[in-house]
């Protein structure tokens, strides 16, 4: 319909060079220290734990999400899929969300917005205003925490606004 290719379950350090000279823009929404090969330094993350239980029951929760931020709760959020698409099915299926201390390599979630991190940050930041041929966006491109109805905001404001260059 627009003419616009998607890849699915590309590594984009892989093939960098030609990702970066196939397109006018790029949209990056991964870790923003590692785009620019650390060169400030490691920005440190937070990762989860997935654990999956299939349970004999119609329902488990009521809900499709409900958070724990009670320090005695080991996991921080259970996600019961059915309640997504209002499943009536006889067994439910539960994933129950886990922190999960990050290290290179794991999958980074969520930034650790702490005084040495946001340094550091702001120095990438700065960066990356000279490349006006990427748009960083989402939790890790911008180091920032987003509630979903606030991270698709933020993508139509960096749409309205690149249509305005």
């Amino acid at each position: 319909m627009f003419g616009v290719e998607v890849l699915l379950n590309e590594d984009f350090f892989k093939k960098r060079e030609y990702y970066e000279n196939i397109a006018e823009k790029i949209i990056f929404t991964g870790m923003i220290d590692k785009f620019y090969n650390y060169c400030f330094g490691e920005l440190e993350y937070r990762s989860l734990k997935f654990e999956e239980e299939i349970l004999n029951i119609d329902n488990f929760q009521g809900v499709a999400v409900m958070n724990f931020t009670d320090i005695e709760t080991p996991y921080t959020r259970i996600i019961e899929h059915k309640h997504f698409e209002f499943g009536n099915q006889n067994k439910t299926i539960i994933t129950r969300e886990y922190p999960k201390e990050w290290k290179k390599g794991d999958e980074p979630y969520y930034p650790i917005n702490n005084e040495k991190n946001n340094n550091i940050y702001e120095k990438y930041k700065k960066l990356s205003e000279k490349d006006t041929n990427v748009i960083f966006g989402g939790r890790l491109g911008t180091y920032k925490y987003y509630d979903m109805d606030k991270i698709i905001e933020e993508a139509l404001k960096v749409v309205e606004d690149e249509n305005k260059k």
